[in-house]
């Protein structure tokens, strides 16, 4: 059975084009090739799309079908994931379905005189049935017209053979894929490709090749006719997010091709919608409030519980919740919950200005903590005369005149607990939609239900999780689940459909969330942590509010869980766990190295590597290597995979702190896997942390 994985639906929205500095950046145009890469048709280009870009492109011609989710990782590299179905390309299969990872990047840019040059690979992980590498060169004349030539090993060469080799190359598909076939890059014949495309107004494209790749097997086995190395189409930009491209291939086959765009930098509702804040109150001259001023009104035993609750109805009607609240002549301290803005910066912008409002004059020192599962993580400090005289001035200067601090280390009078705080309850009834992907019988499977959660925190740091789904329609789930493995691991991940028919409780947990010593955070959950396992977790995480680095670490025993009764268990047990290693990059890239024991009981490492956007976007990948052989482990060789985490406010305009998650896994096997906690304490801990409030600190005034 392929993997589990959310199913991917990129809906086709505005991207901007500012890539390369040349004439040809002024083109608004799709730059994805057939391939799902930057190209012409077939054949790549030097062109990039805009940095960040991120599309999914469904291509059709002649026997084959490819559908490729590509990134424009940095404003160099560019990479690509296809799966790729050939009509009776096998003799086991009537369509043979193959997945394959591209990689392009720009070594030159274009000049006033000198082209744009970019090296690449295609299918440089995989089986090898489309590996090609290139070297590849293009050039605007004028506005609207682009030359690309280039020359190209591999597939790329199987025709317009110059005469040249480099090596020999060994041509034979890999079985089971996922393994660098670096022995085979760039050895072997050298073909030459070339292409013109030609901007005729915004929105249409004429696109010319010249080919080199002369699909040998292809024609061999009957089921692809090369009559002409020449390719001509056409790319209709539709809006700015999406276009189509029609071609005539080979001199034999027609070519369609659809193309989604999402960028990062352009959202969909450009500066947000949302209701504009309070203004900043200035305090009155002392004469027109001399017991205000002198702090006397503490002595004079003011309405300390009636400025709760003015403060409490006013954070309220803004998406905040007040948690506690302490008051001396000079200083307010106050402890909320932020449900609401996906920039925690912009919460504290909010509750700085409706403190000025709630407290009166003597008060000049401003204490927020943000609170998470009724733990204090992050402590940021304002001065009221700071908030009156740069409402108005950039954002940069309040972020100089603010201090953080871990809220252990913050010297804090005792905080009085608001009395509707806790217990607290939230709950949610959503469809869901499951999909399981890369299945050779069925590529693209999918269940639908309603999903319901349930939350409820009685007390601070103790939360009770229950999560549920009941299936409505679908054929994820069935008998023709993997139930047996070729290898001697035990069946930790493999039968996960078998997990899908009915309805399964996804969480249903006890947690424990700690904030026990400066900059140490704990978590403890018992129960069913997942669809597959219950058991008990516990993780610890050392993070400083400054720190663009952390250190964690996590031990589990679980259990598998019965397939067939929803509260019972099987036979097979394991201890897991991993130390973790998290680090901020700078520049947008963020990494993480897990070491540790897997499900099977297999001992090894994951890395993940994402592309992190100051608007809450996420593109990364992982690979896990572990002791499990490659043959052992079966197709695919090793778990890897890419995610994506779109944020929802992007999308709709209105601050909220949801995000879509997906998990595109390019194989589901035994070796490399990993129980699925919620609630793990990194990215709940960095998200209310300094690193994170500075990075989005441009929204403190919105």
């Amino acid at each position: 059975m392929g993997v589990r994985a959310c199913c991917v639906s990129l809906t086709a929205l505005a991207s901007a084009t500012f890539g390369l500095p040349t004439n040809a950046d002024n083109l608004t145009t799709s730059r994805v090739g057939l391939n799902g890469g930057p190209g012409i048709l077939h054949m790549p280009t030097a062109q990039f799309a805009p940095d960040g870009d991120l599309s999914l492109n469904h291509t059709r011609f002649g026997p084959v079908k490819r559908t490729t989710l590509s990134f424009q990782i940095t404003p160099r590299l560019s990479g690509s994931f296809s799966y790729t179905g050939i009509d009776d390309f096998s003799d086991n299969f009537d369509v043979y379905w193959d997945r394959s990872f591209d990689v392009s990047y720009r070594l030159f840019d274009e000049t006033e005189y000198l082209p744009a040059v970019s090296i690449g690979m295609r299918d440089f992980l995989g089986t090898g049935i489309l590996g090609s590498e290139y070297v590849v060169a293009s050039k605007s004349i004028g506005d609207k017209l682009v030359v690309t030539g280039g020359l190209g090993w591999g597939r790329l060469a199987s025709a317009n053979d110059l005469g040249l080799s480099f090596g020999t190359r060994d041509n034979s598909y890999i079985e089971t894929g996922g393994t660098l076939n670096y022995d085979q890059w760039f050895r072997g014949p050298v073909g030459a490709f070339g292409g013109l495309t030609y901007q005729v107004n915004e929105k249409l494209t004429l696109l010319a090749e010249y080919s080199s790749d002369a699909y040998v097997a292809e024609v061999d086995r009957g089921i692809f006719e090369v009559a002409s190395p020449l390719n001509f189409g056409a790319r209709y930009q539709i809006n700015r997010g999406l276009a189509v491209t029609a071609g005539y291939l080979y001199g034999s086959e027609f070519a369609f091709q659809l193309s989604g765009h999402l960028n990062p930098h352009k959202p969909r509702v450009a500066g947000g919608v949302e209701n504009a804040p309070l203004p900043v109150k200035i305090r009155p001259v002392r004469s027109a409030d001399t017991l205000g001023w002198s702090g006397k009104w503490v002595e004079d035993g003011a309405d300390a519980p009636g400025i709760r609750k003015a403060l409490a109805k006013a954070m309220a009607n803004d998406g905040l919740r007040l948690e506690s609240m302490s008051l001396t002549a000079t200083r307010a301290e106050v402890r909320f919950r932020n449900s609401k803005y996906p920039a925690g910066a912009q919460a504290i912008g909010r509750l700085s200005r409706m403190m000025t409002r709630a407290f009166p004059p003597s008060v000049e020192t401003f204490a927020m903590t943000e609170v998470l599962n009724g733990v204090p993580v992050q402590t940021t400090v304002v001065q009221r005369s700071d908030l009156e005289s740069l409402e108005f001035a950039p954002a940069g200067q309040m972020l100089d005149a603010a201090s953080f601090y871990d809220p252990l280390d913050y010297p804090s009078d005792l905080l009085v607990e608001y009395v509707d705080a806790y217990p607290k309850l939230t709950w949610g009834l959503v469809p869901y939609l499951n999909a399981s992907l890369f299945d050779p019988d069925s590529p693209i499977r999918a269940d639908v239900g309603i999903q319901g959660n349930v939350n409820y925190q009685p007390t601070p740091g103790i939360e009770l999780r229950a999560a549920a789904q009941l299936l409505v329609a679908g054929n994820v789930s069935g008998d023709d689940f993997d139930d047996e493995d070729e290898s001697s691991l035990p069946l930790v991940r493999s039968d996960a459909a078998a997990y899908s028919d009915r309805f399964q409780f996804t969480d249903l947990t006890a947690n424990w969330y700690a904030h026990p010593a400066s900059n140490v955070f704990t978590r403890v959950s018992l129960g069913y942590l997942e669809r597959m396992y219950g058991g008990a977790s516990a993780e610890v995480l050392w993070k400083k509010p400054e720190n663009p680095y952390a250190i964690g670490a996590e031990l589990n025993y679980v259990q598998k869980r019965d397939r067939d009764d929803i509260f019972g268990f099987d036979d097979y047990s394991v201890l897991t766990g991993h130390v973790s290693g998290y680090m901020d990059f700078g520049n947008g890239f963020h990494g993480q190295l897990d070491v540790g024991r897997y499900l099977a009981g297999d001992w090894g490492a994951t890395v993940t590597l994402d592309r992190e956007f100051n608007n809450g976007w996420r593109v990364g990948a992982y690979a896990t290597l572990t002791d499990v052989p490659f043959e052992e482990f079966g197709e695919g060789s090793f778990d890897k995979g890419i995610r994506l985490s779109l944020p929802v406010d992007w999308f709709v305009g209105e601050p909220t702190k949801e995000t879509r998650n997906f998990n595109i896994n390019s194989l589901s096997r035994n070796g490399g896997a990993r129980v699925n906690v919620g609630g793990r304490l990194y990215e709940r801990v960095r998200s209310a942390q300094q690193n994170e409030l500075e990075t989005r600190w441009g929204r403190y005034w919105r």
